[in-house]
């Protein structure tokens, strides 16, 4: 297990720490990929914009390596807020994901952990984001008699979330279709939580603002590829091979490899064309974007739908529910899927598409985009733990 505090802002260098507005002592446990952390840090973003903030944050995580890069961003989103980070040691020394029986023999003394994390910190609230590190805070919440929610951000509900959820005071759904028939008090629907500054694209102008924020020649399309925060082979070697073309074609690319992952970039050098571990402002570079290819994670559709950006999305194939293919569906005409096997045979496509002859589609997109995700998501959640801290 390791522990890290995160400093203060303002404290130590004689600078006032503002008061906590609510108070709340929260918990929130998520690790192991970027959309099992990215909802967390938008509701934080969310509490820091309306002016709130908590008493007590506790974030439990797995200590995988992508994490120490997602978040950090929590320092950004926590502010003032006493923050600790809490990896539970639940992952193979080798690496890789952990099989059932390595997580039976390290899930006892996690929760022994968890236990003792969350009796420190005084924690009235445990709001859980899905994934294998959930299970023993649940365990070490109930044991505790502290109250549990869930967010369930995919189009179908995953094992770790079906199983806790019978636990669990309240489940929060990204999507109707992970709402039981009779949900009663237990189940709300309520969107996915994003970003604050995640706001829909105001044409052209706002696309060029943005272009110029970020360095790219204003006058030609950007096109936005962001394969999850892990990156995606599939699609990297995709982009790599037909870069040139699309160069050629007077497209510009802003190319998320993901972490370790630099040698799949296109080995073209060209001023329009940046490779990148992890895109550090994804707000601006979906605002920035004419078009984006991505993996269909829920996170990053969402944040795709909240800004408008028209996508097409290349599910990973490899789960058994095929959650990503279904999280894109939720968007309806605003995304186009494209089979991985189809990927390459598709980009011949993407010059057409991303210029003028393609303008009147991908208006279409940001129109069907523009109901696709409310508003009002972290808001409603956040006034809910709160309910459920005071046991109402």
């Amino acid at each position: 297990m390791s522990r890290t505090a995160i400093q203060l802002a303002g404290a130590g260098n004689g600078d006032p720490v503002a008061p906590a507005r609510t108070g709340l002592r929260l918990a929130i446990s998520g690790g192991g990929t970027g959309g099992h952390i990215v909802p967390g840090l938008h509701l934080l973003e969310h509490l820091r914009e309306s002016g709130g903030d908590l008493g007590d944050l506790l974030w439990f995580g797995s200590g995988r390596g992508v994490e120490e890069r997602v978040l950090q961003g929590l320092r950004g989103c926590a502010g003032r807020i006493p923050t600790e980070v809490f990896s539970l040691a639940l992952e193979p020394r080798g690496g890789g994901a952990p099989r059932w029986a390595g997580l039976a023999v390290r899930t006892a003394p996690s929760v022994q952990c968890a236990r003792v994390a969350l009796r420190e910190h005084g924690t009235q609230v445990v709001l859980g984001l899905g994934g294998f590190v959930t299970a023993p805070v649940a365990i070490a919440a109930r044991s505790l008699g502290i109250p549990m929610a869930l967010l369930e951000i995919n189009s179908v509900s995953g094992m770790a979330n079906r199983c806790l959820a019978p636990f669990c005071r309240r489940v929060y759904h990204a999507w109707g279709g992970t709402v039981p028939a009779a949900p009663g008090d237990r189940h709300i629907r309520v969107g996915p939580p994003v970003s604050p500054r995640l706001e829909p694209t105001q044409g052209e102008h706002s696309r060029r603002a943005a272009r110029e924020c970020l360095d790219f020649d204003i006058d030609r399309p950007l096109l936005v590829v962001l394969g999850g925060s892990q990156g995606a082979q599939a699609i990297n070697q995709a982009i790599a091979g037909f870069a040139d073309s699309l160069l050629a074609a007077g497209v510009s690319i802003l190319h998320q490899v993901g972490p370790d992952k630099l040698g799949q970039a296109a080995a073209t050098r060209s001023e329009f064309y940046r490779a990148t571990e992890y895109v550090d402002d994804v707000p601006l570079a979906l605002r920035a974007a004419d078009l984006v290819l991505c993996r269909g994670g829920a996170s990053t559709l969402a944040e795709v739908a909240a800004v408008g950006a028209p996508a097409w999305v290349v599910p990973y194939t490899h789960h058994k529910d095929n959650h990503q293919e279904r999280n894109a569906q939720q968007l309806g005409e605003g995304v186009r899927l494209v089979r991985e096997v189809d990927l390459k045979a598709t980009l011949p496509q993407l010059p057409g598409f991303i210029g003028p002859r393609g303008a009147s589609e991908r208006e279409h997109m940001r129109r069907a985009l523009r109901t696709c995700v409310p508003r009002d998501a972290a808001r409603r959640i956040l006034d809910d733990l709160e309910l459920l801290a005071a046991g109402r």
